[in-house]
């Protein structure tokens, strides 16, 4: 394994808080393990610790910031599903922005949870005012409100949110939020009144906080890690910092005035200066990774639900790329991107809130294919040249060919997750309900070619051998296509939930669209083959990605 991989008695993952679990023997860790599921909200504690909000991941965490290890504090599995926010009360509670299910909680210093709202729709910023608990929603025509723990009514302050996102009291007193749609800046008395417009044309603004001096710091939720400064109070002048950390969500500053950023596209605490240089508290790495791809040069791309990325060039440098040591490439943000395929110099892209799209690197352009899927998935290229995709939702197989137009090639399936084609132009579906592997045969029925399987999901061809990751059993599976035998390539691999969390029936996952907004898309381990025959593997339970040498028919 590559430099900084957790082998037993390393150092903890998401997967494995002990640091005692490693991957297969066999497999090469392609980039260090993200301890995070993305990092969204951030706020310090009683405790002088910075508390960390984990969508993706359902937790929230406290990072020592002299080290930056990481204490789970709320775990995934409990009362809280998708945090993105949180504060801390006079009386030392913390206060969770619960986005999807769209509940507001306080969980005591002594660790119980009381629900405090169900009403919010997307609730998303939130802050304290001594004892006093505000809110807002991350929706067009959203609402700013002050929610009162003892139960009482909450108050209505003002509508017409563009979308609301991380927000503070100002030193005047007042409530500073952003308008995420308008690019703007408001604010509004805490006792209610007009709502005043700050600051016009700021880049995509995603959290406003103030340092100690009083100055309105904007941060920017887009590819070159920008934030705004403004001196409200001063001369009003602006000074833009670009950091390159892409996707920035959040910030928090300390008693020392240190300015300290999270991203929801890697993850990671980083100290950001004035000047825009940086210091990696906690490392940055895949939110994910989902669907993986290899390119004919061998380039391995993954989809990262937030962007595209590949690992970094070598574990001790970026290749040129100014990612930092460890760090993977990021290629570009794509909203939601799930599945992937390499065609040439084109990525194909799927995303389980509906989309398919092209991403041409050359010219930087983003094409939508095919829009109205449920949940589509898994995605290859035939021999023909059209798009193959697993619509994991409808139970479906379709193709998009060139000229955009859509053919079904299968229906009724179960749970299809992943596709992949053999030599002979054969293609494969992955069917995580019917625990099966099936072929596509060319008068629209199905063979099964391998069943009994643990949730399968990726699934790719290399000669004569399909390989196929059971999720369930944290073991990727080979079959071979010539004499029907099978057997298990490696075991032991951290992808899905990890070994102590509580696994959620389907039923039970959260929503996958809220209130016309995205939510919370379901895991997807992707796996492919390289020009070299390797398979590189998305071990979405630490946050990497896997190169294994298959061994080959047996």
């Amino acid at each position: 394994m590559r430099d900084g991989d957790e082998r037993p008695g390393g150092r903890p993952s998401r997967f494995d808080v002990t640091g005692r679990r490693g991957a297969h023997p066999s497999a090469e860790r392609l980039n260090p393990a993200n301890p995070l599921w993305g990092s969204n909200g951030i706020a310090f504690g009683p405790d002088g610790r910075l508390y960390v909000a984990e969508f993706l991941g359902g937790r929230i965490s406290a990072v020592d910031l002299d080290g930056g290890d990481l204490d789970v504090v709320v775990p995934a599995g409990g009362p809280v599903r998708s945090p993105d926010d949180l504060a801390f009360g006079a009386d030392g509670s913390m206060y969770i922005a619960d986005l999807v299910p769209g509940r507001v909680w306080r969980r005591s210093p002594q660790g119980a949870y009381t629900l405090v709202s169900g009403a919010v729709k997307n609730p998303n910023g939130i802050t304290c005012v001594g004892d006093r608990l505000f809110v807002n929603e991350m929706k067009p025509d959203g609402r700013l409100l002050e929610l009162f723990p003892d139960g009482g009514r909450p108050t209505v302050l003002t509508a017409g949110l563009a979308m609301g996102n991380a927000m503070q009291r100002g030193p005047d007193g007042f409530l500073y939020y952003p308008h995420m749609i308008s690019e703007q800046i408001w604010r509004i008395p805490p006792d209610g009144g007009a709502p005043e417009l700050v600051a016009d044309q700021v880049d995509r603004p995603v959290a406003v906080r103030f340092d100690r001096g009083g100055v309105l710091h904007v941060l920017s939720l887009g590819p070159e890690g920008r934030v705004t400064r403004i001196d409200l109070h001063g001369t009003g002048s602006r000074t833009l910092v670009t950091s390159g950390l892409a996707g920035l969500d959040n910030a928090a500053f300390d008693a020392e005035n240190r300015m300290f950023v999270s991203s929801y596209a890697s993850g990671g605490i980083t100290e950001m200066h004035p000047d825009g240089r940086t210091r990696a508290i906690v490392p940055r790495g895949f939110d994910g990774p989902y669907g993986v791809t290899v390119d004919l040069g061998g380039t391995v791309y993954a989809a990262d639900h937030y962007r595209v990325a590949s690992p970094p060039a070598s574990p001790g440098g970026d290749g040129g790329t100014g990612a930092d040591e460890g760090e993977p490439i990021s290629r570009v943000l794509a909203p939601f991107v799930h599945g992937i395929v390499a065609d040439g110099v084109l990525l194909h892209l799927t995303s389980q809130f509906g989309d398919v799209r092209t991403y041409d690197p050359r010219q930087g352009s983003m094409r939508t294919r095919l829009g109205g899927l449920n949940r589509p998935m898994g995605i290859a290229v035939d021999p023909a040249g059209s798009l193959v995709v697993a619509e994991t939702g409808g139970g479906r197989i379709v193709a998009v060919d060139g000229s955009d137009r859509v053919t079904v090639l299968a229906e009724g399936l179960g749970r299809p997750v992943d596709v992949a084609f053999d030599a002979a132009g054969r293609c494969y579906v992955s069917d995580e309900r019917a625990g099966a592997v099936l072929r596509l045969e060319e008068d629209a029925t199905t063979t099964v070619v391998a069943d009994g399987l643990g949730a399968p999901q990726g699934v790719t061809v290399v000669g004569d051998a399909l390989y196929v990751v059971e999720t369930a059993h944290r073991s990727l599976r080979a079959v071979s296509l010539v004499t029907g035998a099978s057997w298990t390539e490696a075991e032991d691999l951290p992808v899905g939930p990890s070994p102590d969390a509580v696994r959620l029936p389907p039923d039970a996952e959260p929503a996958l669209f809220a209130h016309g907004l995205p939510g919370l898309a379901g895991r997807f381990a992707g796996i492919a083959s390289a020009p070299d025959g390797s398979l590189v593997l998305s071990a979405d339970g630490e946050g990497t990605l896997l190169r294994l040498t298959p061994s080959g028919p047996r």
